[in-house]
């Protein structure tokens, strides 16, 4: 078994810079962060950049225009795919090919390498637990998308055109992800006095992935050249205090937490289908519906075993993110 190696004992000699497409989120600024302790230079790329550190370099782009993305990566070492895009499967259709061509253009033009960060859909819903060769089938619109942008990108690799990697997360929290799951349904909740709630069945498994290992991950991996031409799952934890990782055991852990009693209020599904019909945001959630009605268990033990990358455990996640925002 090879030795687990380190970011700092596995990452190029150079010193070039490291450019993050879609600067803003809350994974961008955990791997700027990270990338910054590294004493590496950033340059923050979207249509409105901001520094996370006072040496960060800022370029405003709209990565839906080939030339501004070939501007904004030119110069750079590594180039880090973390954009989002609205929660719309339209949006998502019309967009995200383009986004992508525009990336692998302007890497393979400048010689850059790639780190694409992904998400879970293109796998659609899995009886098992999601690993890097987890086939893609997706069962959503939204996972249409993601497995098309995803093959465009493999393709690219396998002819040659560009060294890239794809990172995978599960559903993520953290410090400052207003965005996520968790934030809505539990912390929000917990912080307005109100019990917290879960979609789906609570009692099934569910991991997540904390934002600051994301950020990690994301850093080691961009700085070893033989990740590169691979899939790589970010580090997260399988278990809660040594049992599985449900809706239900991450709702007693957090109202904990909070001080507050234990309880959980399941919202039925006919009630956010009908829910859907006026609130946009629920309609675009529905399709997604299978991941919270099936177990959902993402493993990483591959990046694990090769880069000596441990989840931190989610009593520490938690509770980290409860006090950044209390």
């Amino acid at each position: 078994m090879a030795e687990p190696h380190t970011a700092s004992s596995s990452s190029s000699s150079g010193s070039g810079l490291h450019t993050v497409l879609g600067a803003g989120g809350v994974i961008a600024r955990e791997l700027s962060l990270e990338l910054a302790r590294q004493g590496r230079q950033v340059r923050q790329v979207g249509r409105h950049p901001a520094a996370v550190q006072a040496s960060d370099q800022l370029k405003t782009a709209n990565l839906l225009d080939a030339r501004a993305t070939a501007e904004a990566v030119a110069g750079s070492e590594v180039v880090y795919l973390v954009a989002g895009l609205a929660y719309d499967a339209a949006v998502w259709q019309a967009q995200w090919p383009r986004v992508m061509q525009n990336t692998i253009d302007a890497c393979r033009r400048h010689g850059a390498r790639l780190v694409f960060f992904d998400n879970v859909y293109a796998y659609g819903r899995v009886g098992g637990a999601m690993t890097e060769d987890t086939p893609f089938n997706p069962c959503s619109r939204k996972g249409e998308v993601r497995a098309a942008i995803a093959s465009t990108l493999l393709d690219a690799m396998r002819r040659g055109e560009l060294q890239a990697l794809i990172a995978r997360s599960a559903d993520f929290y953290g410090p400052g992800a207003r965005l996520s799951l968790l934030e809505a349904v539990f912390f929000a909740r917990l912080r307005a006095g109100k019990a917290p709630q879960w979609v789906g069945n609570p009692d099934l498994a569910h991991t997540f992935t904390f934002t600051p290992d994301a950020g990690r991950a994301l850093a080691a991996l961009g700085q070893a050249p033989e990740a590169f031409g691979q899939t790589w799952h970010l580090p997260t934890a399988q278990s809660l205090d040594g049992a599985a990782v449900t809706g239900r055991a991450l709702a007693r852990a957090v109202c904990a937490l909070a001080g507050q009693p234990d309880r959980l209020q399941v919202a039925p599904a006919w009630l956010l289908h009908a829910m859907g019909w006026f609130v946009p945001v629920l309609r675009e959630n529905r399709e997604m519906m299978y991941q919270y009605q099936h177990g959902y268990r993402f493993e990483s033990g591959k990046i694990e075993q090769a880069f000596g990358l441990r989840p931190t455990p989610y009593s520490e996640g938690l509770a980290r993110t409860w006090r950044s925002a209390a």
